[in-house]
């Protein structure tokens, strides 16, 4: 190639490389911010027109990616906006507790003159996350205000997760001689997700509605970090939640 052809070629490929993934995260993050502000001046030109209902609940949610698997619990509180019998929107903001899981991970010697060369350790990570989404919702069968029987409905949207991850060593590695896999301490993340759900509910009465609903979150976005052992679609986080809606008509 004629890059590695000059001194500091590689070096100028890298930077290419690092600006065209630093464009097409821009990119990205664009599409999200215009797709959101679209989708907020919809409901505004219509919310005169839509009924409006409050919900709220409490999650159980479960982090599948292998390496960073746990349990956590949350609350969900979300505004819906019925334009029709079956169709509306929804934003929902959501926010969870701290996540505890293992890794048990090995740190390799920079030189071959340092002793051992491999260093055997144990990181415990904390993550949890704050979550915001907006999308539509259809009822697939009954209606927001159907009172006679139960509802089914699913919705789509996306979301913006805002995480951080608190990682602790089991023992004290000298980063100056060693490759570490993932960095001890303390750092935020972020990642643009795509929402999907499915849930049912009916009505207890004087327009409330207790849901029951499933929903999983998936990461759209991969921005590296070095406090994630695991970054490649990941967290990948799904949950179920048990809730009230309240009707204002």
């Amino acid at each position: 190639m004629t890059i590695a052809a000059f001194p500091g070629g590689f070096f100028i490929s890298q930077k290419i490389i690092c600006l065209s993934l630093h464009r097409f995260s821009i990119l990205n993050k664009n599409i999200f911010i215009s797709v959101g502000w679209l989708l907020f001046f919809v409901t505004g030109s219509v919310a005169q027109k839509a009924h409006f209902s409050l919900t709220t609940d409490l999650d159980f949610q479960h982090s599948f990616k292998k390496g960073q698997r746990y349990w956590a619990v949350g609350q969900t509180v979300q505004g819906l906006f019925s334009f029709s019998k079956k169709d509306g929107m929804y934003a929902w903001f959501s926010y969870y507790s701290n996540g505890k899981f293992h890794n048990n991970l090995a740190a390799t010697a920079k030189s071959d003159t340092t002793t051992p060369q491999q260093v055997s350790f144990t990181n415990t990570a904390l993550m949890r996350y704050k979550h915001f989404s907006i999308g539509w919702r259809r009822y697939l069968k009954g209606s927001y205000d159907n009172e006679d029987s139960w509802n089914l409905y699913g919705y789509a949207g996306f979301g913006l997760m805002m995480g951080r991850i608190e990682n602790s060593y089991s023992l004290s590695v000298d980063t100056s001689g060693y490759f570490i896999p993932v960095n001890n301490g303390k750092a935020a993340f972020k990642r643009l997700t795509l929402d999907l759900g499915l849930g049912w509910e009916f009505m207890l009465g004087s327009q409330i509605y207790f849901y029951n609903e499933a929903r999983v979150e998936i990461p759209t976005t991969d921005y590296p970090s070095t406090y994630l052992f695991v970054n490649n679609n990941a967290p990948l986080m799904a949950s179920i939640n048990f809730g009230i809606r309240i009707l204002f008509d």
